[in-house]
């Protein structure tokens, strides 16, 4: 076929080119008279000759077409014999639609399928017809591309290849209804509780008024939504509903947690709901297995919020605008720490660790936790590295015991990696993300597990502990340790040295500000009542914190450094060049939330060359963990969270956090205090 149309081009230029030839001699001869062919030339021979060579253009094009024609039948021959007997007839099968264009995008020809579609592209520039054809046009650069249009109801896929300039349309309505059917039905399983809820309503007392409101606005939602509730206690129930109703339910933000939250608003504990859910997973069990995980998540953080287990993605966390409320349960806490005691005793060796940069609060619980081994006559050491350990937390361990003693209490990671053995028990404390832990490489070779925390639990979390318990209402960590010791049933009584009970007490300062933070409650103040008794001495507590000038001036001068990214929220940023101490920058953040008018605060620095340290406080007005768990990298407390950031500029993490604000501030503001955050942001 490119054979006869080369043929057929040529013939044109020597048929055009004879033409041009005999026109130009005639006007010549004619209009200069040689040989006297003005004289000799009459109208009607002119008019004759012209008619001639009309004739003979005529019949040329018309031979042309014949053989066009003739070649595209013969074409057209070939696919018959390659696909079938009626071409059309498999096009339409398959509803395959066909277009050919022209450089400029005209349409030359299709088939019949979108005439049965009542599409009519004939004759049209294709680019006009549908918006996304032109976007797949611009896209193309040459190499066939594809994209999907939706057009009289129906969905087609388009295939341009370029070069041919042939479009390929694929009517794929019905897989796409399906489809979209499909997913709408898919299940999606969850669990609700009620936070508080014992707390409230005593014994068999299931009419209280407000559990009862707070009961009715479940129920009502769950019917606006098409939600399946079946009832397992008094404070849970099972959910079950189609991803279709669960969209709603996610566009409405899960808005039954606002609605319950202000039902029982005013009262000495109000109620709020801890939900878990789980979806895009085909097996019930495994949803349901999921949605545990995520609701024991979603009450581990404090409540008050809703969290969504995606399978084979990250978790996904709603609402969390109000702080975890103060329990004051001491049968838990007995039952809590004979369990704990019962690992113990079960095991051949204890080894505890914190976390990286350990603090006060860190190296106090491990030294609780000690106190408990020496009274169960069980072999503990504290899993450290002084070269990772926050500069005062150093200071007051070395200061306080001798060489031996530190020795007799410490043990490096690569030494406790090589003592494990499988009736080991490792006893995280203050931390529950692995890659934060003192030794991250002791949680892969240990079989038994045991995290203790005061920190919301974060999506990232330490796999199947044997004893899992976090409190984030507690103020710190040696807070629950102490309440573990007082309220054991152990007998006699487990006994704390005074050194010990000190540095505990010096932890409890340090988390709680001097009891000036949020989280402190009447449970900080019994913890140090019982660190009292066991002979903590608290003006030595307090020197173990107290700065040196270097961070003094430090703090000052990046407190100098105050920005207002919005109403009620500042942030300090220091220079590319200025490494600090962890310490600092947590006090700079404490230091800019004493400052009257400050509600948030961000400070951000350097503790290395290639790290950043930003520290988050609240006054209880917003979720800062939620805010540094946007940022990437963070989480911590309501009121307090912190992040590290590896190979990012001061001005990198400025933007990142400046985003953040802007975007996520109202999400993570509760709505009692929702109106100190009504300002503008800054350019």
């Amino acid at each position: 076929m490119g054979k006869r149309i080369r043929v057929i081009k040529i013939v044109s230029f020597i048929i055009i080119l004879v033409e041009i030839l005999l026109i130009g001699a005639f006007s010549v001869f004619y209009f200069t008279n040689l040989f006297g062919m003005a004289d000799k030339m009459n109208p009607q021979s002119v008019v004759l000759a012209c008619t001639i060579l009309a004739a003979i253009d005529c019949l040329f094009v018309w031979g042309i077409s014949v053989s066009v024609a003739s070649l595209r039948h013969k074409t057209d021959l070939h696919a018959a014999e390659v696909i079938g007997s009626d071409v059309q007839e498999a096009y339409n099968f398959a509803m395959i639609g066909l277009a050919v264009t022209d450089k400029n995008d005209n349409v030359l020809w299709t088939n019949d399928l979108f005439k049965n579609r009542h599409i009519d592209i004939i004759d049209t520039n294709i680019l006009s017809w549908q918006p996304e054809l032109a976007v797949l046009k611009d896209i193309a650069n040459g190499a066939d591309k594809e994209c999907k249009i939706h057009f009289n109801s129906r969905t087609y896929d388009v295939k341009l290849l370029v070069e041919a300039g042939l479009w390929i349309f694929k009517d794929v309505t019905d897989f796409e209804e399906s489809y979209n059917y499909s997913k709408d039905q898919a299940p999606v399983v969850g669990l609700l509780m009620i936070d508080n809820y014992d707390d409230v309503v005593r014994g068999d007392d299931d009419f209280n008024d407000t559990a009862t409101k707070v009961k009715n606005v479940i129920f009502a939602y769950a019917k606006e939504y098409g939600v399946l509730l079946i009832k397992i206690k008094s404070d849970s129930y099972s959910m079950l509903c189609n991803y279709k109703n669960y969209m709603r339910m996610h566009e409405d933000n899960f808005s039954v947690i606002d609605k319950v939250r202000e039902v029982s608003s005013g009262t000495d504990m109000p109620l709020t709901l801890s939900i878990g859910m789980a979806r895009e997973f085909p097996d019930f069990i495994k949803l349901n297995d999921l949605a545990k995980e995520a609701v024991d998540i979603a009450m581990s953080r404090g409540g008050d919020q809703v969290c969504v287990a995606v399978h084979g993605s990250e978790m996904e966390f709603y609402g969390g605008k109000t702080e975890a409320q103060e329990k004051r349960n001491r049968v838990k806490d007995r039952v809590l720490a004979d369990s704990l005691i019962a690992l113990i005793r079960a095991s051949s060796n204890v080894l505890v660790m914190g976390h990286t940069m350990m603090d006060m609060d860190a190296l106090g619980a491990c030294l609780g936790i000690k106190s408990i081994c020496n009274r169960l006559d069980k072999k503990c050491k504290m899993v450290a590295d002084l070269k990772a350990t926050e500069s005062k937390t150093r200071a007051a361990f070395t200061s306080s015991f001798s060489k031996e003693v530190v020795e007799d209490i410490l043990i490096s990671p690569s030494n406790a990696y090589d003592s494990i053995n499988p009736n080991t028990l490792l006893i995280v404390v203050d931390v529950h993300i692995p890659n934060m832990t003192m030794a991250p490489k002791l949680l892969e070779k240990a079989t038994k597990i045991v995290v203790i925390d005061h920190h919301r639990r974060a999506e990232e979390y330490i796999d199947s502990p044997v004893f899992n318990h976090i409190d984030p209402a507690a103020s710190s960590t040696c807070e629950i340790i102490a309440e573990f010791i007082r309220f054991s049933s152990i007998n006699p009584k487990i006994e704390i040295s005074p050194i010990y009970a000190t540095i505990m007490m010096s932890g409890i300062f340090l988390d709680s500000n001097h009891f000036k933070s949020k989280a402190t409650g009447l449970r900080t103040f019994e913890a140090c009542t019982i660190l009292k008794e066991y002979g903590a001495d608290n003006a030595t507590a307090d020197d173990y914190l107290k700065d040196d000038f270097e961070e003094y001036r430090q703090v000052t001068e990046m407190v100098s450094r105050l920005e207002h990214p919005a109403y009620g929220v500042v942030a300090v940023f220091a220079p590319d060049d200025l490494i600090v101490d962890e310490a600092a920058i947590s006090k700079t953040a404490n230091q800019c939330m004493s400052l009257k008018g400050n509600h948030v605060c961000f400070v951000a620095a350097h503790i290395s060359s290639k790290r950043i340290k930003v520290s988050a406080r609240s006054d209880g007005s917003a979720n800062v963990q939620l805010l540094m768990e946007k940022l990437g990298g963070g989480g911590g407390h309501f009121a307090s969270a912190a992040g590290i950031f590896e190979n990012s500029s001061i001005d990198e993490v400025k933007e990142a956090i400046y985003n953040v604000i802007q975007k996520h501030l109202s999400e993570a503001t509760a709505d009692a205090a929702a109106r100190k955050f009504e300002g503008i942001m800054e350019e």
